[in-house]
């Protein structure tokens, strides 16, 4: 019986990419650097901030330092803009309340943004535990922070759905012997979800709704 979800954020609960390519190519633009559009920055995050400047800055490590912090501020300020959740999420976080089922978000977003935009977006949602990236932790799929979750939850891995929508996000989840349901509207496409081999891959949130009635009975 599935008593607890635990969410990736962006890509799964938030469609976030628009603002985050917009922040990035902000500071990139002010050091006359290559910039990017959304297909190439929905295959550049997913892994931590710090992974997410490397790759659009290639070989120019001098800059790293400082376009991370400038990325950081303009996202700071235009997190909002553009992001909304995709549509069926609301509905599945509160089919999931009130059934009595534990929510919970797991993202490699820095932890203050993460807490901050679930909060902005789901503020009649009762989050049990949410998780940014924060500095105890190395990033998924490292399962470090998954694991110390888990054991907040007081709840067996066989108890609790991880969903997300990249094979970081499935990696993770097996790194933590947790059951995975592949997402299909995020970030990344089938191919690279069946490489971490999901228990469920799913294109709408309401499907996610039918399996928790079928993992409940």
């Amino acid at each position: 019986m599935i008593k607890a979800l635990i969410f990736d954020l962006d890509g799964t609960l938030l469609d976030t990419i628009e603002d985050i390519t917009n922040s990035a190519n902000y500071s990139l633009e002010l050091h006359h650097q290559k910039t990017y559009g959304i297909p190439q920055y929905k295959l550049f995050v997913g892994d931590g901030v710090d992974m997410l400047v490397k790759r659009i800055l290639g070989n120019n490590t001098d800059l790293f330092d400082t376009v991370k912090k400038e990325y950081l501020n303009h996202y700071t300020i235009h997190q909002f803009d553009k992001t909304k959740p995709y549509d069926g999420i609301v509905e599945l976080l509160q089919y999931a309340q009130q059934s009595g089922i534990s929510v919970n978000v797991l993202s490699n977003k820095p932890d203050v943004d993460t807490k901050r935009i679930v909060q902005r977006f789901f503020s009649e949602i009762s989050f049990q535990e949410v998780y940014g990236k924060k500095p105890e932790f190395l990033p998924k799929p490292n399962p470090a922070s998954v694991l110390d979750l888990i054991q907040k939850l007081h709840l067996e891995t066989s108890e609790i759905l991880y969903v997300g929508d990249t094979l970081t996000d499935m990696t993770t989840a097996l790194n933590a012997e947790l059951k995975k349901i592949g997402c299909l509207w995020g970030f990344r496409d089938m191919e690279e979800l069946k490489q971490g081999n999901p228990e469920y891959i799913v294109s709408h949130p309401s499907e996610i709704i039918s399996i928790l009635k079928e993992e409940t009975k």
